[in-house]
């Protein structure tokens, strides 16, 4: 299999080949992470822009994500076709190539089907902050369904038009349900992705244990204002990453 490995005959990496490597090893924590943390399982999948290349992406093969190597990674242009790597790519791959063409702010975006998320896919109950971590997803998680403009379809977002659709429905925000199917993230980084995704899980555990004993307390648009900031990116993300990268090494 041909992989993205670019040392050079020495064992080094150029400097610009350094900074991909340490993006795709980063790629391969973060499937491992997410899998660790119960946010993906058999299926789901996380990806990241090319930091040399605005107009690519890497993301593994079809595999686990908990089984992810870096022999796994492929690279991806915005429409979902294969630059480089071998092997079975993903079908929701152009989830990824039109999220990252929409928003050029976001540079990782992460497809899940977390347990806890997935009632609030189904059920006509919103989605919102009601812990301070929970302000990393969004003042309300916008829902995207693919019957709107698609009719009936296996629910996966396996071709353009959707995907396009999908990113729309997304806009500005950091996270969106897909109806009867599961969730999206989108961070400025891999790690920030990460974050937001296990933020939006539980946040969602949080919020269905809270209705089942009432009417929940929500964020104010201040608090999520204000907790999201103190949340995005820099030491409180260091700290997670590092603690859950050790929990599923």
């Amino acid at each position: 299999m041909t992989t993205l490995d670019r040392r050079r005959p020495d064992g080094t990496f150029s400097a610009n080949d350094t900074v991909t490597h340490a993006v795709i090893e980063d790629l391969v924590t973060a499937n491992r992470i997410l899998a660790g943390e119960g946010v993906l399982d058999a299926f789901g999948h996380i990806s990241v822009r090319d930091p040399h290349d605005p107009g690519a992406f890497f993301l593994s093969r079809s595999r686990s994500p908990e089984l992810v190597e870096t022999r796994d990674i492929m690279r991806f242009d915005l429409e979902g076709n294969v630059l480089e790597g071998e092997g079975k790519p993903y079908l929701e791959r152009v989830l990824h190539a039109a999220i990252l063409a929409a928003r050029p702010d976001v540079n990782s975006v992460v497809h899940h089907h977390a347990p806890s998320v997935l009632p609030f896919a189904v059920a006509d109950v919103a989605l919102r902050p009601v812990f301070h971590l929970g302000a990393v997803m969004g003042t309300q998680v916008p829902v995207w369904d693919s019957q709107d403009g698609f009719n009936d379809t296996s629910l996966l977002v396996s071709d353009l038009d959707m995907a396009r659709s999908l990113a729309q429905t997304l806009g500005a925000e950091p996270s969106c349900l897909l109806a009867r199917h599961g969730a999206v993230c989108a961070g400025p980084d891999i790690r920030q992705a990460v974050f937001i995704a296990i933020c939006m899980r539980d946040n969602a555990e949080v919020l269905m244990n809270a209705l089942r004993l009432g009417t929940p307390s929500y964020l104010t648009a201040g608090e999520i204002r204000q907790a999201a900031a103190k949340h995005d990116g820099g030491a409180p993300v260091a700290r997670a990453w590092e603690y859950w990268a050790r929990r599923c090494s």
